[in-house]
Order: C-alpha cells, then sequence, then structure tokens
C-alpha cells in the first residue's frame, strides 16, 4: 500500500517516505511509528499501542518514545503547534489527523508509488527484446538501449530515466502504465534488436503512459557497419514524437560515434555488461574486455572511464590486489579518458569518481564530475559520484542534493544499495548518525555483504554512543576481512579525504584494532 497525504506518500513496500519526488531519511522506528499511525487514523493510539506494534512490548522510556514521535513530526513538517496532520490527544495519546489517499496494488500483488511528473518531457528507454536467436547477443540489444538512453539524455529539455532503472524491467511482462507511475515518466520506448550476420533491425514503439496509446513505431535495417547511423535515426523519431519543433539541427548536434571501430564497440558492450554485475568475477571480465576494446581504438574515451570505474568498483568492494599498481593504472586510465573525452559525460564522470576515490586526487576528480554534469543533467551516475565529492570535502547537505537527485533519475535502479551508502556516508559525515545507519540498513537489505554500509554503521553508532550495536556491526565487517585495521582502511574507504579523520575516530570506538 502507498499513502498520499499533502506533499508526502509512504511506501509500506519499499519503506520509503518522499517529500514530492525527494526520499526524506528518516529511522526505521520512526517508519513503523508513521505506518501505524497513519493504517489506524480512525481512531486515538495510545501510547502502549505504539510499544507493542513498533517495540513488541519491550520497556521504552518516556524521552525515547517522545524524541521519535518528534522525529515522525520533523520528517513530515509537522513539527509547529498547529498540528495538522498528527494530532496529540492529552492523556489519551494520538492520532494522524491528515487527509490520507491510498493506492492499491495492480497486477500480481505489485504494489506502485507514483512519481509525479517532472515539469518537462519524461521517458523511459526499457530494455529491448534480443530476437537473435542467441543469447550471448543480449549484450548486443543492451548496448543498443544504453546508447539510446545517452543520446536521449545529452537533451536538457527532456527527463530521461538511467540505465540501471530502466533495465529493472528486464525479462519482465510490463504494464506500461504501471511502469510509467513507477518511474514517473510520461512516455516509454520499447522495442527489439534482431542481429543476423552482418545485419541489424532495431524496432521500436513509443507509447504514451497516461493513456496506453501508441504514439510512433517504426523499424530500421542495415548493415552492421552502419549500427551509429540506425542508432541515430531511432533517437531522432523518438524526439521528433516528442517534440516536433525541435529543430534537426540539435539532434545532428548531439549525435556522435563512440567509436570508428565495430570490434572495439562490441567488446566496449561486453565490459559494460561485466560492470553492471557489480561482482569480483564480472569485474574481472569487464576489464578483460575494455582493455580489448582500448587496444583496438586506442582513442576510445569510454572505455578508458569504464576500466576506471571497475578499478572503483573494485576498491570499495575489496577486490585489490595490489593497491599501488591499481592506483597508478586507475590514474592513466582515468586521465586518458578525460584528455580524450572532453565532451563525453560518462568518460569524464567515471574518470572523476577513479581520480578522487581510488587515486586520491580530489580537485581534479571533483571538476571532472562537474563537467559532466554540465554536459549530461541526466545522467544519474554523474550525480552519485558527485554526491561522493561534495562528501569528502565535507558539503554533507550539497551531497544530499546530488544524491537524492540521482534517486530521482534512477528510482528503481538494481543497484540502489549505492545511492544508499552513499546518502548514509553523507548523514555520517554531517554527524546526523541515526540517519546514517537507518540509511546503511537500507543498503544492507539489498546487499548484505557490502562491507561499506557496515562500517558506517559501526562507526556511526559508536559515535552515536551505541556502543553495543557498534561492536555488532564491526564483528561482522572483521568476519569479512579479519585483516582490516584503522591503518588500512584506505582498502575500502577514501583516506585522502578532508574528513577522513572521522572515519577513524568513530572506528576506534567502536573496537577496530589499530
Amino acid at each position: 500500500m502507498v499513502y498520499l497525504f499533502g506533499d508526502y506518500s509512504l511506501d509500506t513496500v519499499r519503506r520509503e517516505l518522499l517529500c514530492g519526488t525527494n526520499p526524506v531519511a528518516v529511522e526505521p522506528q520512526v517508519f513503523d511509528i508513521l505506518e501505524f499511525l497513519i493504517c489506524n487514523r480512525d481512531r486515538v493510539v495510545s501510547k502502549d499501542d505504539l510499544i507493542t506494534a513498533v517495540w513488541s512490548g519491550r520497556i521504552v522510556s518516556e524521552s525515547a518514545l517522545t524524541s521519535r514521535l518528534t522525529a515522525v513530526r520533523q520528517a513530515v513538517g509537522d513539527s509547529g503547534e498547529e498540528q495538522r496532520l498528527i494530532r496529540t490527544i492529552r492523556r489519551k495519546g494520538f492520532r494522524f489527523v491528515g487527509v490520507v489517499h491510498e493506492e492499491q496494488a495492480e497486477g500480481k500483488g505489485l504494489v506502485t508509488s507514483a512519481l509525479p511528473l517532472p515539469d518537462k518531457p519524461s521517458i523511459a528507454v526499457l530494455p529491448f527484446d534480443n530476437l537473435s536467436g542467441d543469447r550471448e547477443q543480449e549484450y548486443f540489444a543492451d548496448g543498443i538501449v544504453e546508447e539510446l538512453i545517452t543520446a536521449l539524455s545529452r537533451m536538457r529539455w527532456l527527463f530521461v530515466i538511467a540505465r540501471n532503472s530502466s533495465f529493472a524491467y528486464k525479462g519482465r511482462a510490463i504494464d506500461v502504465k504501471q511502469v510509467g507511475r513507477e518511474l514517473g515518466v510520461r512516455y516509454i520506448l520499447e522495442g527489439s534488436v534482431r542481429k543476423a550476420g552482418n545485419r541489424v533491425r532495431i524496432s521500436g514503439q513509443l507509447v504514451d503512459t497516461a493513456i496506453g496509446a501508441h504514439l510512433w513505431a517504426d523499424r530500421f535495417d542495415g548493415a552492421l557497419e552502419d549500427i551509429f547511423d540506425l542508432q541515430d535515426q531511432v533517437t531522432a523519431s523518438v524526439v521528433g514524437t516528442i517534440a516536433p519543433r525541435l529543430e534537426q539541427a540539435e539532434i545532428e548536434r548531439t549525435s556522435r560515434k563512440p567509436t570508428e571501430s565495430l570490434d572495439a564497440y562490441d567488446y566496449y558492450l561486453r565490459g559494460l555488461a561485466g560492470v553492471h554485475q557489480w561482482t569480483k568475477d564480472g569485474n574481472e571480465e569487464a576489464l578483460r574486455h575494455l582493455y580489448r576494446a582500448i587496444e583496438l581504438d586506442p582513442n576510445f574515451a569510454s572505455a578508458y572511464g569504464m576500466a576506471a570505474r571497475c578499478y572503483s568498483q573494485r576498491k570499495t568492494s575489496g577486490w585489490v590486489r595490489d593497491r599501488a599498481w591499481e592506483i597508478a593504472e586507475t590514474e592513466r586510465l582515468a586521465r586518458r579518458a578525460a584528455e580524450l573525452g572532453k565532451d563525453d559525460a560518462l568518460a569524464l564522470c567515471t574518470a572523476g569518481m577513479a581520480l578522487n576515490f581510488v587515486a586520491g586526487d580530489a580537485n581534479d576528480g571533483a571538476a571532472l564530475i562537474d563537467r559532466a554534469i554540465v554536459l549530461n543533467p541526466n545522467l544519474a551516475w554523474a550525480w552519485l559520484f558527485g554526491g561522493w565529492a561534495k562528501m569528502w570535502v565535507g558539503e554533507s547537505d550539497a551531497a544530499i542534493e546530488r544524491i537524492i537527485r540521482a534517486m530521482r533519475l534512477s528510482p528503481t535502479d538494481p543497484h540502489s544499495f549505492s545511492m544508499y551508502t552513499a546518502m548514509a556516508g553523507a548523514h555520517f559525515y554531517a554527524g546526523r548518525f541515526i540517519e546514517a545507519v537507518s540509511w546503511a540498513e537500507r543498503a544492507l537489505r539489498e546487499r548484505p555483504n557490502y562491507i561499506h554500509p557496515m562500517l558506517v554503521t559501526a562507526a556511526s553508532s559508536a559515535l552515536a554512543g551505541r556502543l553495543q550495536d557498534a561492536e555488532k556491526a564491526l564483528a561482522k565487517v572483521r568476519t569479512l576481512d579479519p585483516e582490516l585495521r584503522v591503518s588500512n582502511l584506505g582498502r575500502y574507504l577514501n583516506d585522502r579525504s578532508k574528513v577522513f579523520s572521522k572515519w577513524e575516530e568513530g572506528l576506534r570506538l567502536a573496537g577496530l584494532p589499530e
């Protein structure tokens, strides 16, 4: 069930509270209290009712209950004396008095949270069906879609959902109206790719999600060497349908070929598929393919940037073998990506993140990410990486704004754990330790063995005075990595950031050896 009240929506399945399109960080108990009050809004809820429902009847102090209720009110903008949403009934309890609208589940038990439409044309490009009869060609069909998303994202007037959220629907039977509500978009582009020998056929159809009507459908046939022209034709047709007044010159200006080598492009797509797996084996396979792409085309900027991204992924996941060598190699790849891809937002943001996180160059790394955001304000990765960059220089609130933007551009991202981890880190650096733990817990529900949010939980709990929780979280970390010490935290964290000392302080308190 999704409950809508005022500017807020409470999704009880995703356990998300949104104000408009922006996530509101709340502790699990705060969320549970709000949910209980809304579900029982037809009556006055006593303190005993809340304790039984939220704390399972455990003994809870009056001050703890009061602080949680205050946090609930603050989360929904009801902290003033007027009590327009949550009213205190003296000697009786509390009652939710706001006007609530409910969204029922649709389809096979799916509960959807409707995101409001942006104030400009919005589109999601769903994974195209691979009709080649060869599962090995999945990466090719996926790559076509990614290039279409990239091309459409360069249109500043168009709101484009990020690749990871679009691909959450891969292999699923969909209801376009439901997808439109879940992603908060007006248009859906779906289609298929058939590759046979040296020939390619791309078919696509554009759907208005509000009414389920097909606005456009077409197919494009050509030789494999014309694949970039085919992508441009599909993009131009879609854009022309959404905004007939757009000048063709704008479409032509934003069209580009990532490489002249089709073999290099093929290896790049295979590498991209490995990056999205976010596994150790997938990461190593991605690097093999990306290095091959670079070998075939030494000027392929995106291949350099994505290879650098692989080393960022290796560091945060604890897969690094030779730290000194990987730092040097990451810097080489990132600087080459930046040199070759001055107008390539994906190359710039992946290079910027790698330079900052792995090589420790905060200034150049942040500048590359900022440039990527200017070039492509629809690129979720750029906003997410930009959030980390702001976080590492102590600008936590600016970091949170950027991470929220990334979440809106990719609301169903299968790598949402990385966004939740970023949000946890931003609150940790800001000294909001309870909120940090709440976001870290969300990340761990998605990725139970991801050490970074475990470290957030341990350090935040310790600095909040919850030493038992801190020790418990740290024990899980040391089970996964018995060799971790304060002195080698750089294997997971950015130990060159301006605020790294906070990690050392918190993890020492949690009991991490020197």
